[in-house]
Formats: C-alpha cells, structure tokens, sequence
C-alpha cells in the first residue's frame, strides 16, 4: 500500500533507538523527511548518515525531552511538521508507596507536559494546512497497570485524557490524535526491565524474557518494525478516519477488549 506520505515531514521524539527510531525508520522509507529528537547525540548522526546512504531524508536534532528550551531549540531547526511524534523514555520501576517528589515533577515534565507543549505548538500549522497527525507512544499500562510502573501507569494514563479531549477538539481541521500501546518489544528498554527482574529473582536472564513471551498470545516479543508500520500508516491519508484512540499492539497479552 502507497501511504501518500512522500514529502510530508515528521518529528519524531525518542528516536535515537528503540520504538521511536522504528518510526523514524517507517517515515522514512515512505517518503517522509524526518527529525529525529533524542538525547544521544552520537546514534542520532550514525541513523542520519545511514539513512542518507540508502537515500532517505533525516535531521539529527539533539534535544533532551525534560528540557522543553532544547526541545524548542530542535523544533526551531527543523520546522513545523506534518506529522509529530511523541515519545520519551519510560521512568524507572519504583516502589509505589515511595515515589519521590523531585521524581514525580521530572518525569511529568518529560512524559507529559513538554508534549503537550509540543503539541500545542506544532497545531496551528496542522490545523491551517488542514492536515496533521499528533501520534503518542505510551504502554499498555494504561489500560493494564503494571505493578512496578507507577509512574508510568499515572503519568501516561494523564496524556491519555489530555489526547482525547484534543482529538475531538480538531478532528474537523484534519488533524488526527491518536495513542499507540505497544506491549513487549525486543528493544533496549525491555532488555532493562528484564535483567533487573532477572537480578532481583536471582535467575537467568533468558529465562525471564521465556516466561513473559510464553504469557504473549503470540508467543514472542514484537519486532519494532512490525510498530512503526502501524505508526506510518496512522500518520497517513489513508488513516483520516481514525482519531481519538487507543492501538493496542501487544501480540494479544491485553486481557481486556
């Protein structure tokens, strides 16, 4: 399917690995000029010179997402997008009975409000062309708390209502608003999880990431790649109908509908 994407522009946050690179990565390969913000400054220059080398069009944009004037810096440098990707690294495991105070502010600052600053700056070009996509990459935690995920489960759970009330508030200037909930990946962050799990169990590392894909459906982790083909095409045209909603793509572990 030709996702009419070929000369569209994308922001994607997060993208120096992971989730948010396999978007970038999907934009790409459909046309798309892509700004790839993340902390890394150094995996941002090696995925644009790879990405140049097989004739794709990207823009390293170093910028740390608890720091909304260095995300505004890189929205500055690369210009209003067509299409905005939100994503930032997950907070850590906590116990939920003693968060910390400076901790709960640091990560709503970057799992929460500079999206939604982000967000709120990019619209009027969205809304003016008639045409935008606000895509957030949060975890299925919203819909099935993880115990250890406190932070997490709250803060995205907070985006989640914000997002919904956008959506219906532009759907009828062409802009589209929704949430993707992946669900165990083969990514850096996972392989994390995993081995602080497997170090506090006293186990081997194998044989946590066994058990929690034997409780997928599916039976494995999902390929990034198989994410960022559901991201581009609702970043797409051909997805203009959809808005507003939750996309659970976790191979089946989420029990609820």
């Amino acid at each position: 399917m030709d996702l009419d994407l070929r000369n569209r522009t994308a922001l994607v946050c997060g993208a120096s690995q992971g989730l948010g690179f396999a978007i970038a990565e999907a934009l790409a390969h459909e046309g798309c000029k892509v700004g790839l913000i993340a902390r890394n400054a150094a995996k941002l220059d090696m995925h644009v010179r790879n990405f140049g080398a097989h004739g794709l069009d990207a823009m390293a944009l170093p910028a740390d997402m608890g720091d909304w004037g260095q995300v505004e810096t890189a929205l500055k440098r690369f210009g209003m997008p067509d299409i905005l990707v939100n994503n930032s690294g997950g907070p850590p495991p906590v116990d939920v009975t003693k968060v910390d105070a400076d901790l709960w502010r640091r990560q709503f600052e970057t799992m929460v409000l500079n999206q939604m600053r982000l967000t709120e700056a990019v619209l009027p070009h969205m809304r003016a062309q008639r045409f935008g996509r606000v895509l957030s990459v949060a975890s299925t935690s919203i819909v099935e708390p993880f115990a250890s995920l406190a932070i997490s489960n709250s803060l995205r759970a907070a985006l989640a209502g914000w997002m919904k009330t956008l959506a219906g508030q532009v759907a009828g200037d062409g802009v589209t608003v929704n949430m993707l909930l992946p669900g165990s990946f083969a990514t850096e962050r996972i392989d994390s999880l995993n081995a602080r799990e497997a170090e506090a169990r006293g186990v081997p590392h194998a044989q946590v990431v066994a058990e929690s894909s034997a409780e997928i459906p599916v039976g494995r982790y999902g390929d990034p790649k198989e994410f960022g083909a559901v991201a581009a095409f609702l970043a797409s045209p051909k997805a203009s109908y959809v808005t507003g909603q939750m996309i659970r793509i976790d191979g089946g572990a989420t029990r609820s509908l």
